[in-house]
């Protein structure tokens, strides 16, 4: 899941729920939200979090298995 995927890149990084809202300039409610699946993610987020965790949006979600495009 889309869900569980950006939580796994979160996890690997050792960040809190909290540390990734302050990077993406939001409160750590709603990123939770974004984790546990009950909002969407806006384009604009997915867009951040690909580029901090230096992944593709393919990848975030879940169109491919490969991190990084070619």
């Amino acid at each position: 899941m889309v869900y569980r995927r950006i939580r796994d890149l979160r996890e690997d990084r050792d960040l809190t729920q909290k540390q990734m809202g302050e990077i993406l300039s939001c409160i750590q409610r709603v990123y939770s939200n974004y984790e546990r699946g009950d909002l969407d993610i806006p384009t604009d987020i997915l867009i951040k979090l690909a580029d901090f965790h230096c992944v593709s949006i393919d990848y975030i979600l879940e169109r491919t298995d490969k991190k990084k495009l070619q």
